[in-house]
């Protein structure tokens, strides 16, 4: 009896052994181990070797570029047909995807620039952001500034391309979230005095964009948000406190409205006639659609559902149309590009949070979040796990604003891996 009590610690230290293995690969040579803050007091070790010189994350940027690229050819697969359907107007077959590709150049050009600016500027700006952003959800609710599209008022109008202020506010939440938690370090102590400014600007941006309405953009607000405090070393008591009532509110903002009630319903039985020609009709046709694509898929561009069957097929469906065309092998190629990219990304802030640059790492661990959590919102609707909303698949889908954040996104966090590198070696160069 005393012997098997003895090697019940040893087997779960291998155990524990093999599964770090497993998830951090094999390592051709020692490296250092150095703790990473996962809380207030509590640490892990994690690996970081210091590179021979300092460069850009060139399997980042790769992967980026072909998703990118993806989505480029999926769109223009997935908007050919629009040409034809009177509900857009006299458009050309490329219409969508020549505003996709001038969004990817304009995101591009910016992202380029945004990865210049030091992540010291983007801590101070925080606060100033996130009052443009606020004042930009207030802005696209004035029925002469807001561009109205089926129902909703979400885009302020630019010309060549249509802006969405969500997708701002979910950046500069992530900014001021992360340089809040740095500020402050009396959580334990006095959490709510101290996290009422944050529950403040997640009410009141929360507020905004239900009235456009947009409760899937208020969802990956709020998820940011905790996802970074709770990095920041929140309770873990105070944590799940918070995210119960989070929870309760956004159950009663689905009780309240018969809209997003009979969403969920339709959801829970989608094949029923009543939902299947109503609420439901998108997973129906989403569903229809990664049916026919079986293993290897019918072929790029033999798409049937995207001939007017499914609606928002360049956009929130994007997946589904990939799906039918490319089959489960082209799923999970996109599935498992996005898992390496998250586990990048958050590999990226454990070594910013490993030298001491808290805030960097706080900012690159909430973009995995935003990043990630938004794909699997998105995957699951798609593949009938999650009840329809209005979420797009980042990087691939169509939206300007969504592709531009993203991408800015995606440069500060090669910003924050290239000041890790510029710390660990002062003379290298880009």
């Amino acid at each position: 009896m005393a012997t098997s009590k003895k090697a019940a610690p040893a087997l779960l230290e291998r155990w524990r052994k093999a599964w770090r293995s497993w998830w951090q690969g094999p390592q051709e040579r020692p490296v250092d181990v150095l703790p990473v803050r996962l809380g207030t007091d509590q640490y892990r070790s994690t690996q970081a070797v210091p590179p021979t010189e300092v460069g850009l994350d060139q399997a980042l940027i790769w992967v980026v570029v072909g998703l990118l690229v993806w989505g480029l050819v999926m769109v223009y697969s997935a908007s050919i047909a629009m040409a034809d359907n009177p509900r857009f107007g006299a458009i050309a077959p490329y219409h969508f995807v020549l505003r996709h590709g001038i969004a990817l150049v304009i995101g591009a050009v910016v992202a380029t620039v945004a990865f210049y600016v030091p992540m010291s500027w983007w801590e101070k700006a925080a606060p100033s952001l996130l009052m443009l952003s606020l004042i930009l959800l207030v802005l696209v609710l004035l029925p002469f500034v807001g561009l109205k599209i089926n129902g909703s008022r979400r885009w302020l109008p630019l010309g060549v391309m249509n802006f969405q202020p969500s997708e701002l506010a979910k950046f500069a939440v992530l900014l001021y979230t992360a340089d809040y938690m740095v500020r402050r370090s009396d959580l334990k102590e006095r959490f709510f005095r101290t996290m009422w400014p944050i529950m403040a600007v997640v009410i009141a941006t929360g507020a905004l964009l239900m009235l456009e309405p947009d409760m899937g953009a208020f969802i990956v607000v709020v998820t940011i948000a905790m996802g970074v405090v709770w990095l920041g070393g929140i309770n873990a008591g105070m944590f799940i406190g918070l995210s119960g009532m989070v929870l309760g509110a956004f159950a009663l903002l689905i009780a309240i409205s018969p809209y997003r009630r009979g969403r969920f319903f339709a959801y829970l039985n989608p094949w029923d006639m009543e939902h299947a020609l109503n609420k439901s009709y998108q997973l129906t046709h989403a569903l229809i659609a990664i049916g026919r694509g079986e293993f290897w898929g019918v072929g790029l561009g033999r798409s049937v559902e995207k001939l007017h069957w499914l609606p928002e097929a360049h956009t929130d469906f994007l997946l589904s149309v990939l799906g039918e065309e490319f089959g489960f092998v082209g799923m999970v190629l996109v599935i498992g590009a996005f898992y390496w990219l998250i586990r990048r990304i958050t590999s990226i802030g454990r070594e910013a949070i490993v030298l001491d640059r808290v805030f960097s790492g706080l900012v690159a661990q909430g973009v995995a979040i935003w990043l990630g959590f938004q794909a699997l919102i998105n995957m699951g609707v798609n593949l009938g796990l999650l009840p329809t909303k209005g979420l797009t698949l980042p990087l691939l889908s169509f939206g300007g604003s969504a592709v531009l954040l993203n991408l800015i996104a995606i440069a500060v966090v090669l910003r924050v891996d290239y000041e890790n590198k510029l710390l660990q070696n002062p003379r290298g160069r880009v």
